[in-house]
């Protein structure tokens, strides 16, 4: 079984040089404009706090509130580490964007196929044993890719060696539940917009008790979700063979939809 991956981001030694939003971008073909904010095109970005700046990605939580709300398998959380998307699947319900404590998915509100687009943790490189594009990209090491509990062993070791220089703390270690991305910062991640009030407890967990209580009503929930998508779909083929047949009325009838 393979170890899950993880990224230790070490924001003492960032310099803000956006190498790494640049190999993102390339990887993931989008477009090569800087970007400040994450969004449709930039799935990592720099904010700047005083002299300090700040990666943000999605955070590929362990047990992913998203992956949770998802009533049709679009997202799962992949045993190397990633959460990933699955475009075919999404009815386009947005539950994820509500559900993520980061604030994460995008969602392609002109497109006429909409998807969400988010940060893949570059799960193609990973599966062919490479590190992800923005890791590899960074000159400083302030990212640093690797096995998750070897990780947070390194982060405790920099904090422990230099503790004037860092908080006693690793973000995203046990924020929610864990999640694959940790930060090692030299002042409190209050001051740099990072959330924590949000507790140690994943979020699907914090739910479990309310929807034990309503599983008929979430069932139901699920079935006309995915009816209402297959209702839609089905729908657009039969508009598609009806436009077909008068072009060619000729068409044979096992070609209906």
């Amino acid at each position: 079984m393979s170890q899950k991956k993880a990224m230790l981001i070490d924001l003492t030694l960032c310099v803000g040089c956006n190498a790494c939003q640049s190999a993102c971008k390339e990887e993931n073909q989008l477009p090569p404009n800087e970007e400040k904010y994450l969004s449709l095109t930039a799935y990592t970005a720099l904010d700047k706090y005083n002299d300090l700046y700040v990666r943000r990605m999605c955070q590929h939580c362990d047990v992913p509130t998203c992956v949770s709300v998802c009533p049709v398998g679009a997202l799962s959380k992949t045993e190397a580490g990633p959460v990933a998307y699955d475009g075919e699947k999404c009815i386009g319900c947005r539950y994820c964007l509500q559900a993520c404590p980061f604030h994460v998915p995008k969602y392609e509100w002109s497109s006429t196929k909409p998807r969400i687009q988010k940060c893949k943790f570059c799960a193609s490189r990973l599966a062919r044993g490479l590190q992800p594009a923005c890791a590899e990209a960074c000159p400083t090491g302030a990212t640093l890719f690797g096995d998750r509990e070897e990780l947070l062993v390194e982060a405790a070791r920099r904090i422990n060696a230099e503790p004037a220089r860092f908080v006693p703390r690793v973000y995203g270690k046990d924020d929610v539940g864990g999640t694959s991305m940790f930060y090692i910062s030299p002042v409190p991640f209050e001051q740099l917009g990072f959330d924590s009030r949000m507790g140690k407890t994943p979020m699907p967990m914090l739910t479990m008790s309310a929807l034990s209580k309503v599983p008929n009503v979430l069932s139901v929930g699920g079935v006309l979700l995915g009816g209402v998508w297959w209702i839609t779909n089905r729908r657009a083929k039969v508009q598609a063979f009806e436009a077909s047949q008068k072009k060619d009325p000729t068409r044979p009838p096992e070609d209906k939809p």
